[in-house]
């Protein structure tokens, strides 16, 4: 690719100027405490901000978080996650209350050499996400003032046509960061010719989110282990019932036509933990996938399952995982997860988790993190960029 990265930036020198780092802190938070859950996503920044502040530049950090609709929301304010940051970077980070007003302004011009800012929530403006153009780059031209030279490290958000992520590159000297790089390197081993067998997990709520990823990697993977309430649909089109599980009935035919030209790529669960609801102390119990009672829904995939996704995964030299295998917030649903995630940290593989949920669900259940090749920060984005799309964000670096 031809993007300049973050170490060719820092070679001209940033000390002293004004670094806009796009980051993607959009973490999950406590709905009763508003305390941050999970700071996965906070810490992935970390080596890029580090090497800048290390480097004496005043370093401007923007964000979105959840998805407020173009107007200050209390509930999806970063002032915690500017509290958070500090405590990681070991030094105040300056928080402003608005994102490109008063606040912002003087916020910005007061930082010192090594200093760090963060913006309140980028999409508390309608031109961030704006589909017009105009609007959208007036909200760029803003943002643009607040750096001498901008960084992309929000991987994250990187397949949307977004302000900060597609206008503004154009507007200032640019270059990737550290993470950016390394998930658009990792990504490409996977898309180009990765190591055989290759074995891909995918899981999550619905076939049709998975759709143009199953259809793009179907060619290319030796197996496709498919769990989660996206499994149920699959079921369905094999002719069983599925009692009252997630189904998209509009997609029975898909996956039929999917599982007859996968000429036996795709496994399905064998067994599943079927509850009388979706609750986490519903009763439950384990049952064959062709025979899930008509009052019941699957929740998980089974231990038989398990065990023949972990055999699976056991011959793989290249993996990657998107989709949680059951409700594994809940914990008697938990096992189906922690099972394959623990079958792919001992396979002799590559692996890759992408991001999303999975991500989410390795850090949950306790799982050690270092024993996956690589976690991806971007759900949404790893997909599209699997399934040779252009991503917005990669492509304005590249011009």
């Amino acid at each position: 690719m031809s993007i300049r990265n973050l170490d060719d930036l820092l070679a001209e020198g940033v000390s002293g100027r004004r670094v806009l780092v796009r980051a993607d802190l959009n973490v999950p938070l406590d709905k009763q405490t508003g305390e941050i859950t999970d700071d996965g996503r906070i810490r992935a920044v970390l080596p890029t901000l580090g090497a800048l502040v290390q480097a004496g530049a005043r370093v401007v950090v923007c964000s979105h978080l959840g998805r407020p609709k173009g107007a200050p929301d209390p509930q999806f304010s970063l002032r915690p996650v500017a509290g958070r940051l500090g405590e990681l970077l070991g030094a105040p980070v300056h928080f402003a209350s608005d994102t490109v007003g008063d606040s912002a302004r003087s916020t910005v011009e007061g930082l010192a050499d090594g200093q760090v800012a963060l913006l309140e929530n980028l999409r508390f403006n309608k031109g961030e996400t704006s589909k017009d153009a105009d609007e959208r780059g007036a909200f760029a031209d803003q943002l643009a003032a607040f750096g001498e030279a901008y960084v992309d490290d929000a991987f994250g958000a990187v397949h949307r046509k977004h302000a900060s992520v597609y206008d503004v590159p154009a507007r200032l000297p640019n270059a990737a960061g550290r993470l950016v790089l390394r998930e658009v390197e990792v990504l490409s081993k996977l898309a180009g010719e990765p190591e055989r067998p290759y074995v891909v997990v995918l899981g999550g709520s619905k076939v049709s989110d998975k759709l143009a990823v199953i259809e793009a990697l179907l060619p290319k993977v030796d197996r496709l282990l498919i769990g989660g309430g996206m499994c149920f649909t699959f079921l369905k089109a094999q002719g069983h019932e599925v009692g009252t599980s997630l189904l998209e009935e509009e997609m029975v035919e898909t996956c039929r036509n999917l599982l007859e030209r996968s000429a036996g790529k795709i496994m399905l669960p064998v067994d599943v933990v079927a509850a009388d609801a979706f609750a986490p102390d519903a009763a439950h119990d384990t049952v064959r996938a062709d025979g899930i009672p008509s009052h019941r829904l699957g929740l998980d995939i089974g231990p038989e399952t398990v065990a023949a996704f972990a055999a699976a995964l056991s011959q793989a030299k290249t993996i990657f995982w998107n989709g949680p295998m059951g409700v594994f917030e809940m914990a008697a649903f938990a096992n189906g997860t922690r099972g394959v995630a623990e079958a792919i940290t001992k396979a002799d593989a590559f692996s890759v988790v992408g991001g999303g949920d999975s991500a989410a669900a390795v850090r949950a259940l306790g799982l050690d993190e270092s024993s996956f090749g690589h976690i991806s920060t971007g759900g949404g984005a790893s997909l599209e960029y699997l399934e040779g799309k252009t991503l917005p964000g990669i492509a304005a670096l590249e011009k």
